[in-house]
């Protein structure tokens, strides 16, 4: 039997350590690999919904929108636009034949603010 609140904890705090790890790689204009922390903050954080809605280890998938689904997240749309873009992110780092296009300084940065949001209040939902 699995500890419920171990998992979400570790889920949290990895996804919390992720959107540190985004800043630092944004600082040193690692954009790209920025986006992929972004995507990876998002999707551990999301895990750990999904840890708490079916008691259970979460998937091994990256779908942004498949865990939302598991753990009954309904995203504004807003937030589903946005989860739209972090999944070409994600890609990168796994399949480089699919590398996205780099966005601009200021997309950066609100994208990584707008991680940093989305984030905070899967977080205080949990």
């Amino acid at each position: 039997m699995i500890n419920i609140q171990k998992q979400i904890e570790y889920w949290k705090n990895i996804s919390i350590n992720d959107i540190d790890t985004a800043n630092v790689l944004f600082s040193a204009n690692k954009n790209i690999e920025g986006m992929f922390f972004c995507h990876l903050c998002i999707e551990k954080i999301l895990k750990a919904h999904v840890v708490k809605s079916t008691q259970n280890i979460p998937p091994k998938t990256h779908d942004l929108f498949h865990l939302a689904s598991i753990s009954k997240i309904e995203l504004s749309e807003v937030n589903t636009d946005f989860c739209q873009i972090l999944m070409k992110y994600q890609l990168e780092g796994r399949y480089p034949e699919f590398y996205p296009k780099l966005p601009s300084t200021e997309k950066t940065k609100e994208y990584f603010n707008n991680t940093k949001t989305l984030q905070e209040w899967l977080i205080i939902t949990l």
